[in-house]
């Protein structure tokens, strides 16, 4: 008998021999993970900075996140502890501890990027989301101010003969550095807009959320409203300096309703894309640098103040302006 019919004859009787018969495994298709450019928000909008370091870093968080299922706002959360660890360490004249800080700081800018690339690969959006990161960037350096002021109060002589100097500083930079990152954010909002569409980007109108702001409870939805509250105000504030840009938006409705043509949109991003990079300039990065440089290199922690105050407010208005003029020629354009 030859090998080949010895071998047929055994794979036929094996499953009556053992009488077991084969069933079909179900396999389930793997999940397939989300590729990193998924992740992002546009090209147009991504700094070179963030490209190279914080949204490697953060996609790994977020695939992390992803798999132990937690939530974008939980990471918010976790990066708003890291920044407040950073102020601590900031207040204390000892390089090695502000080398720790730094660190902290960088650990909840990865946070901060890891927490959107999540949401993006996820499809977990919120307006509370929206909210709690832009918050979260606030309390960071309102506990770096606090650590500077207390610092300065304690090492340098000028400060600690003028304790409120300081202070009074701080509030001037907090002030101006809530309406450049504000400002910064709406721009890139406005841009995405016409980029993406409504649902890529995160361009909010104050109207509506006025409207949902008074039809809730103070005792029924007490945090909500308060949340949304504020959220409202900071919307009527980026409207309000912005009057071109709320034309070139009323003149867009009234005349093409909410389906703006392909042609608008590929005009208006080849005009917005140069000022992108005025965006980015006014976001963390660049103000990390500088912090960095005043803490570690000049051991002079107000000089971050000044930097603030000065060179980030020339660019602010440099931005605007340029924005501006912008949408005016476009709301000219329109109506000719």
């Amino acid at each position: 008998m030859s090998e080949d019919i010895k071998n047929t004859e055994i794979d036929n009787l094996q499953p009556a021999a053992t009488g077991l018969q084969e069933e079909p495994v179900d396999k389930k298709p793997k999940q397939k993970r989300p590729k990193f450019k998924d992740s992002l928000k546009s090209m147009d909008t991504e700094e070179t900075f963030d490209l190279i370091f914080y949204r490697p870093i953060g996609y790994a968080w977020a695939i992390l996140a992803q798999k132990l299922g937690i939530t974008p706002n939980a990471i918010t959360i976790a990066s708003i502890f890291l920044g407040i660890g950073a102020g601590v360490c900031f207040y204390f004249n000892n390089i090695w501890i502000n080398i720790a800080g730094v660190i902290l700081l960088v650990w909840a800018d990865s946070f901060d990027s890891a927490d959107g690339q999540l949401a993006r690969m996820t499809g977990q959006y919120s307006r509370l989301g929206r909210i709690l990161d832009g918050l979260s960037g606030e309390i960071w350096f309102t506990a770096i101010y606090a650590a500077i002021c207390l610092r300065e109060n304690h090492t340098s002589h000028f400060f600690m003969t003028h304790l409120w100097a300081i202070w009074i500083f701080a509030a001037i930079t907090g002030f101006c550095h809530g309406i450049q990152a504000a400002m910064a954010d709406y721009y890139r909002q406005f841009h995405l807009y016409f980029l993406k569409g409504k649902d890529g980007s995160e361009l909010e109108t104050a109207a509506p959320l006025w409207k949902k702001f008074h039809s809730l409870s103070w005792r029924k939805n007490f945090f909500q409203k308060l949340v949304l509250g504020f959220y409202s105000n900071y919307t009527t504030g980026q409207e309000k300096r912005t009057p071109w840009m709320q034309r070139l938006r009323k003149t867009l409705t009234e005349k093409f309703g909410a389906n703006i043509p392909q042609w608008f949109r590929d005009e208006f991003r080849e005009k917005s894309l140069p000022l992108m990079k005025y965006t980015n300039i006014l976001s963390f990065n660049v103000r990390s640098f500088a912090l960095f440089a005043a803490i570690l290199i000049f051991q002079m922690p107000w000089l971050y103040f000044a930097f603030e105050v000065v060179v980030l407010n020339i660019i602010l208005v440099y931005m605007m302006a340029r924005h501006e003029r912008m949408c005016k020629k476009f709301v000219e354009e329109l109506k000719s």
